[in-house]
């Protein structure tokens, strides 16, 4: 592989360091110079290689400088400092780092039950073998347990609530964090940022003996298929399996868990899935799933009686849950929209006088929000799902 990509990536990482640095000491005129030669860099990288996924990764960059850039030269303006310049350089380092770091973690623990999980018993089971069961009664495991678990299937099926719900029932820390958003902030710095990631994942799971669950959403974005890679993608994916590695060589007793969640299991390569140990197939919703699903989401709506789930749900097979929301939602508007078109409506009702309601959804609402309303899966995505599970499952 070329070391231009990796040369030109690194140049731009190099630029907006000491382009940072600068601004923070309010030295504006050099701090423009170098954030214009990161974009340069950005910019040649992206025209050499215009099909590198991390394109928008880069374009978001370049545009963070180029704003940065605009208010520089804006003279009359008082401007907050990226860091405090009164801080040595590497203070100003770990600064800027830890802020960045923050943005992207959240450590609080989610509110959400396994009762707002409706359906996915397959997942729910596997996930309460892995992690649940072995935090409440480590005893029970003299051969250890599961620490790596890839959550896969279609958008909008509940994998991320599911992770959720599984924090929720466990006294410990959630780390929540967006492997796309990881390589946007950490440009130049990804691989090393990992490291810290998994390292303050330890250190909770190791000094306060409490579970930790890191979850990684749209994991493909860091861990995706290694043909044609650019930049510091090799390191970041290198230093991801040595701190897996790490995880599973640590001993039985170490409660930390790494739940991967991906639309495109088969983007991932071997390495990466073996990793994984559990791989859980976050399927559509069945029909008794559905009916339950429309039970939920229609419940605070004013309907005709002869609104029923089990038929709703039979007129939605194939649907997505986010998919069955966004049809509640949508019917729940479409009487809205009738409401407020009504010749005698008025926003502002006569003091004393209750205001005008929407009137009752009906099944003939929701049929014609179906046929407008197509499924966000279709039958060849399905098709590949089950094709890819046949080969890789593991409950």
């Amino acid at each position: 592989m070329s070391l231009a990509p990796q040369e030109l990536e690194n140049s731009a990482s190099r630029f907006a360091a000491e382009a940072i640095k600068l601004d923070s000491q309010g030295a504006r005129g050099m701090a423009i110079s170098n954030y214009q030669r990161a974009i340069e860099s950005l910019t040649k990288l992206i025209q050499l290689y215009p099909d590198n996924k991390l394109n928008r990764v880069y374009t978001e960059r370049l545009g963070a400088y180029q704003n940065r850039i605009k208010a520089l030269q804006m003279t009359n303006v008082e401007l907050e400092p990226a860091v405090d310049p009164k801080a040595t350089p590497e203070q100003q380092k770990q600064s800027l780092a830890k802020n960045e770091f923050d943005d992207l973690v959240m450590k609080e623990k989610p509110n959400v039950s396994w009762a707002e999980v409706v359906g996915l018993e397959d997942a729910k089971d596997a996930l309460r073998e892995s992690i649940v069961y072995p935090a409440k009664r480590p005893d029970l495991f003299p051969l250890g347990w599961p620490r790596g678990i890839l959550l896969y299937g279609p958008p909008g099926c509940g994998k991320t609530v599911l992770a959720a719900a599984t924090a929720s029932e466990i006294d410990g820390y959630f780390i929540n964090v967006d492997a796309a958003s990881m390589m946007s902030k950490w440009l130049g710095e990804a691989e090393k940022n990992v490291a810290k990631l998994f390292t303050m994942a330890r250190g909770y799971a190791e000094k306060e003996g409490l579970p930790v669950i890191l979850f990684i959403d749209e994991v493909d974005s860091l861990l995706g298929s290694r043909n044609s890679e650019v930049g510091g993608e090799i390191r970041v994916k290198n230093q991801f399996l040595t701190e897996m590695d790490g995880i599973n060589g640590k001993g039985k007793d170490l409660k930390l868990y790494v739940i991967g969640a991906t639309n495109k299991p088969w983007s991932l390569d071997w390495p990466f899935l073996r990793r994984f140990t559990k791989r859980v197939y976050v399927t559509l919703p069945s029909l008794e799933a559905r009916v339950k699903l429309f039970d939920l989401y229609t419940s605070p709506l004013k309907k005709d009686e002869k609104v029923k789930s089990l038929e709703l749900a039979k007129l939605a097979d194939g649907y997505s849950a986010s998919d069955i929301k966004d049809i509640c939602q949508s019917a729940q508007l479409m009487v809205v929209n009738d409401l407020f078109h009504q010749a005698d409506y008025s926003p502002e009702p006569v003091v004393g006088e209750p205001k005008m309601q929407p009137r009752e959804l009906t099944l003939g609402d929701f049929k014609e929000i179906l046929t407008r309303r197509k499924p966000s899966v279709s039958m060849e995505m399905i098709r590949a799902y089950y094709k890819w599970s046949e080969q890789f499952r593991a409950l």
